[in-house]
């Protein structure tokens, strides 16, 4: 059997935690920071884990976790 190809898109930016949830960035942190209130700036600071139906999609793409 060949070995899985794991998407490059999606080893940068997700991890798995060690219960097999999906860790990611929290978005929307990019740029136009003055359009945003200061209350969304803080809520999106560090990680957040990703919903069953996204976590999903995001493990076929990363065979070996």
């Amino acid at each position: 059997m060949p070995k899985l190809k794991t998407k490059s898109s999606v080893k940068k930016r997700f991890k798995l935690t060690a219960s097999g949830k999906v860790k990611a960035t929290q978005s929307g942190k990019q740029h136009g920071m003055i359009k945003r209130s200061n209350k969304q700036i803080r809520n999106q600071r560090g990680t957040a884990v990703l919903s069953a139906p996204d976590a999903r999609i995001i493990k076929k793409m990363m065979p070996y976790g």
